[in-house]
């Protein structure tokens, strides 16, 4: 009888200790390439998630990147893989070739939001394409965890609502300041410029700069003239490239008296999508609000 009891309570305390790491395997691993496409599976994700962030230091340049076993690691047992698509990263496409998976879903924000090879590839300052994103995942997810739809449904309204206020934000300050002429070093803020109903000056030079090539002397010319004579009433610049270039405008820029405002690729250390876009959109408005008083 005591020998009964013993094994029973063995079987037991054996189930409690298996049950821990079976309740965390139950989680669906996603593996994002970029962090704010992992913020966003966490968001709409919640507790049901496991999320990895391939390229996650905002003091890193997101093109100098080069993949490591960890994160082909990684890929290997993720069940959801979302990546921005149009040539940014695409490094992805051969980590995920060299890494079969019949069963693993794939999210593509170019994909999502019709973008191609060749266009603008920073997406995820387009308005269109994080709801986008957002949508796919929680549909994704509700078909893999269906004990949970209705929390990924829950996360993904709390996201679009809180989305949406950026949105508010962004048509507040283009009903006030659209056709502003503004420049850039690259078209990283380009889709959001956009939306705002900003004129864009010096196009080519930034993808030029974006592609890795020379731009000519006469895109070099106008984009200087743009600062020193003032039709630029702001340079937004990638704050996570320093190079000759960039740092020769910027110079330019603050001896002309033209506002400066830094962009980055990644979400900063401690922030989410939605202060981290906020507080951009504030800086814009703040640096517009104070040339008009």
């Amino acid at each position: 009888m005591m020998r009964s009891l013993l094994l029973g309570a063995a079987l037991v305390a054996l189930g409690s200790m298996l049950a821990g790491p079976a309740l965390a395997a139950d989680k669906v691993k996603i593996v994002a390439a970029e962090n704010f496409y992992g913020d966003l599976a966490t968001q709409i994700g919640g507790d049901h998630v496991d999320v990895t962030s391939i390229l996650s230091n905002p003091d890193d340049d997101p093109h100098l990147f080069e993949s490591s076993p960890s994160t082909a690691k990684a890929l290997s047992s993720a069940e959801i893989v979302v990546y921005n698509g149009a040539d940014y990263d695409p490094w992805m496409d051969k980590l995920l070739s060299a890494s079969t998976n019949p069963d693993r879903k794939t999210i593509v924000a170019a994909d999502l939001t019709g973008h191609k090879s060749g266009d603008n590839p920073h997406l995820w300052y387009d308005p269109k394409t994080l709801p986008a994103v957002a949508a796919a995942l929680a549909d994704e997810l509700g078909k893999r965890d269906g004990a949970n739809a209705q929390a990924y449904k829950t996360n993904l309204a709390r996201f679009d609502a809180s989305f949406a206020a950026l949105t508010k934000q962004a048509e507040a300050l283009k009903a006030k300041y659209k056709g502003t002429p503004v420049t850039a070093t690259e078209p990283v803020f380009g889709y959001m410029a956009e939306a705002l109903g900003f004129k864009m000056l010096n196009y080519d030079f930034q993808v030029a700069i974006m592609n890795d090539t020379e731009p000519s002397p006469s895109q070099v010319a106008g984009f200087e003239k743009s600062l020193k004579d003032g039709s630029a009433k702001i340079l937004f610049y990638n704050s996570q490239v320093s190079d000759e270039t960039t740092r020769h405008l910027l110079q330019l820029a603050r001896d002309s008296k033209v506002t400066v405002v830094g962009v980055t690729e990644t979400e900063p250390a401690g922030k989410s999508i939605q202060t981290w876009f906020g507080g951009q959109l504030k800086e814009v408005g703040s640096a517009l609000d104070g040339l008009t008083q």
